[in-house]
C-alpha cells in the first residue's frame, strides 16, 4: 500500500508541478476565424451578382415597378434568335413544359419569369406563354430594365 501511493502521489506531484510551470492555454484564438469569416464574406460579396441568369439579351426598358417574391423563381429566357433557355440550359419548346413540371416545387403555383430580347417577335414571346398556360402554370412574370438605365439618361 506504501509503494503504490507513494507511485500515485509521485505521479501526480509531478503532473502538478507541470501544469503550474507550463499552465493550460484556456483562452480561444479567434484571429484565423475572423480572416478566414472576412474572405469568405467578401468571396459572397463578389459572387452575388455574379448568380442570376447568365443569359445576355437586351431587355425592353419599361417604368413598371419592381415585384418583390419571397422565393426564387425559375426564369426563362429567349434570345433573339428563338433561341429557348430555362435558368442557363438551352432547352426545345417541346421539353419546356415536363421540365419545368418536374422543377418545379410548388407545382403548377411556380413563380416563372419570362425574358425575352428586345429585337425577339411577339409571336416568339407568346408561343412560349401559350406553352406553359396550357401546362397549367398561370404566375408567370414579364421581366423588363428600368427606364432610366437608357444610354443617354
Amino acid at each position: 500500500m506504501g509503494a503504490g501511493g507513494a507511485r500515485a502521489g509521485g505521479y501526480s506531484r509531478r503532473s502538478s508541478r507541470r501544469q503550474s510551470r507550463h499552465g493550460t492555454m484556456s483562452d480561444i484564438n479567434v484571429t484565423p476565424l475572423v480572416d478566414v469569416m472576412l474572405v469568405l464574406l467578401i468571396v459572397f460579396m463578389v459572387a452575388a451578382p455574379l448568380m442570376t441568369v447568365g443569359v445576355p439579351i437586351e431587355l425592353p426598358k419599361t417604368q413598371a415597378k419592381q415585384l418583390s417574391t419571397s422565393t426564387e423563381p425559375l426564369i426563362i429566357s429567349i434570345k433573339a434568335d428563338h433561341t429557348i433557355y430555362l435558368q442557363d440550359s438551352v432547352i426545345k419548346l417541346q421539353e419546356l413544359a415536363p421540365k419545368l413540371q418536374a422543377l418545379a416545387k410548388n407545382g403548377n403555383n411556380e413563380q416563372l419569369m419570362l425574358r425575352a430580347d428586345t429585337n425577339t417577335n411577339y409571336g416568339a414571346v407568346m408561343e412560349v406563354m401559350g406553352t406553359l398556360n396550357q401546362a397549367g402554370f398561370t404566375k408567370i412574370g414579364l421581366v423588363t430594365a428600368p427606364k432610366d438605365q437608357l444610354p443617354g439618361n
